[in-house]
């Protein structure tokens, strides 16, 4: 009996869904709007994360030595950061490299290759590229070298400490990025919202269209859920549709993009990524719908047969 009445329910369903075309449509076509925000913000946040993750792979803290800084004492403090529990690695550079990597970076610039050229000595100290762990922590390093190597006191070989200029740029970074995602959730919230109020009022008109079908069941008997059971399947067949249909535009949608953030964004292709990550925006896509569906199902039935038994 329980399986006769779900098939009844499945059915009925289904027929709601294909007889009320155009009530379907405006629910599908609403749903589909909801889903595709979802879907790009999902994508968006992959791609500025991967932008973020990109910039603090190239990030380091790089301290500068004056001149006549030797190498012993040079790396001598490399040993020490070395040592810190949070460096990843230290890459030292000597006057000589850094001389080189300054020429070839300038190579385009003849009045400073002119004015280099004039100079009897290295005017470059060597310099250590310092990786930590996590991009946190360089802070913690930057207050190590300013406790023991501090760059305003006369008998210093340190020069300079660039990172408050790499933090910045970080920080910068980091609250663009949560700016970003702070407002594709309230876009999504705003859509789901709006989803959920045109889909609550499609699947009452479609309880009205079928009132007399209610009526008859209510004097036959029928359970609360047995009526109520065939719109909430329309309304998941909703979301389902709008499902597919979001995930088939978004094929060719980032195949058309695809190249335009992979020059963008740290070399991701959102083409790419959506192909990688489909199983993972499909589930989120997918369930979203059904849930959007149900839900919107479920509060429009309630509120239709309270009003039905106050009448």
């Amino acid at each position: 009996m329980f399986w006769l009445n779900v098939k009844r329910i499945s059915r009925t369903g289904f027929v709601n869904f294909f007889r009320n075309g155009f009530v379907t449509l405006s629910a599908v076509l609403i749903m589909t709007i909801t889903l595709f925000v979802l879907s790009t913000i999902v994508l968006s946040g992959a791609l500025l994360k991967n932008t973020l993750s990109d910039i603090k792979d190239k990030v380091d803290v790089n301290v500068y030595f004056l001149p006549e800084a030797s190498e012993n004492a040079v790396l001598e403090v490399q040993k020490q950061i070395e040592n810190l529990p949070e460096v990843d690695f230290v890459q030292y550079v000597s006057r000589e490299q850094a001389l080189e990597d300054f020429e070839f970076n300038y190579r385009n610039n003849e009045e400073i290759l002119e004015a280099l050229d004039e100079l009897e000595e290295n005017p470059l100290g060597a310099i250590l590229n310092i990786k930590t762990k996590e991009t946190s922590q360089y802070e913690s390093v930057s207050i190590f070298l300013e406790q023991n190597y501090p760059v305003d006191l006369p008998e210093s070989i340190v020069d300079n400490v660039n990172f408050n200029q790499n933090k910045e740029i970080i920080d910068k970074l980091t609250e663009i990025i949560d700016s970003g995602e702070n407002l594709g959730t309230f876009i999504t919230a705003l859509f789901i919202l709006i989803s959920i109020l045109i889909t609550f009022n499609t699947i009452r008109l479609s309880m009205h269209i079928s009132r007399n079908e209610i009526k008859v069941m209510r004097l036959v008997g029928a359970s609360g859920s047995y009526i109520s059971g065939p719109f909430i399947i329309t309304g998941i067949m909703y979301g389902i549709t709008a499902s597919i249909i979001t995930l088939v535009l978004l094929y060719p949608i980032t195949y058309w993009i695809g190249p335009t953030t992979a020059s963008f964004f740290g070399g991701l292709s959102v083409f790419e990524y959506y192909l990688k990550s489909f199983g993972e925006i499909f589930l989120i896509i997918f369930f979203s719908s059904i849930l959007i569906g149900s839900i919107s199902s479920f509060f429009a039935i309630k509120k239709y047969l309270r009003e039905q038994r106050k009448g």
